[in-house]
């Protein structure tokens, strides 16, 4: 008997999607060595690119409620990478900083993105990725993505509405149930091609 070959999908958005989804699980995977998961380190390069901005700014960049930016702050003074100092215009507000500890962690963490998207990349001579960087770049202005912040934000602790008591049908069709909430991934995003 033979097996029934897939047809090949060939729209670019669900390549970027594949391609996202696979990125994005191997980048977990390197970034839980250190202890983290990814919103810890989109938070920590925020951090780190202008040091001394408030929880409320962030919160407006990330698309999130200022109460889920103080829980991710939370978890990083916990692991002593983060620092809340008293704002030098408002003292009512507190400005980020990264610790010693933080820094040092940024540093391992531009290895691990860089090795990273070499792995991601190897496909391509060093002109082709240039080139891949910049189409992506001009997709993600075009579709108002706000630079350096991943989409998946949006979703940390998002409560979902289901459809019926035990289950709810996602945009995709896909029926899915409800319940305890993992961490949300790339099949989380909205507009989520099938798989």
């Amino acid at each position: 008997m033979h097996s029934r070959r897939q047809p090949t999908p060939r729209g670019a958005a669900f390549l970027l999607t594949q391609i996202g989804a696979h990125a994005a699980e191997g980048f977990a995977q390197r970034v839980q060595q250190l202890g983290l998961t990814p919103p810890d380190v989109g938070l920590l390069r925020m951090i780190a690119g202008q040091p001394g901005r408030s929880q409320q700014s962030v919160a407006v960049d990330l698309g999130v409620v200022p109460s889920r930016v103080v829980a991710l702050v939370d978890n990083l003074d916990r692991k002593g990478l983060v620092e809340r100092r008293p704002g030098e215009t408002d003292r009512r507000h507190h400005a980020l900083h990264l610790t010693a500890e933080g820094e040092q962690v940024m540093m391992e963490m531009r290895t691990i993105g860089s090795a990273h998207d070499d792995d991601i990349c190897a496909a391509l001579n060093g002109e082709e990725r240039v080139q891949l960087a910049g189409l992506l770049q001009r997709i993600a202005e075009q579709q108002g993505l706000t630079p350096g912040v991943h989409p998946g934000f949006r979703q940390l602790g998002a409560r979902r509405k289901p459809n019926t008591e035990d289950d709810a049908v996602a945009g995709d069709g896909e029926r899915r149930t409800t319940g305890a909430r993992s961490r949300p991934g790339p099949a989380d995003a909205p507009n989520s091609p099938e798989r």
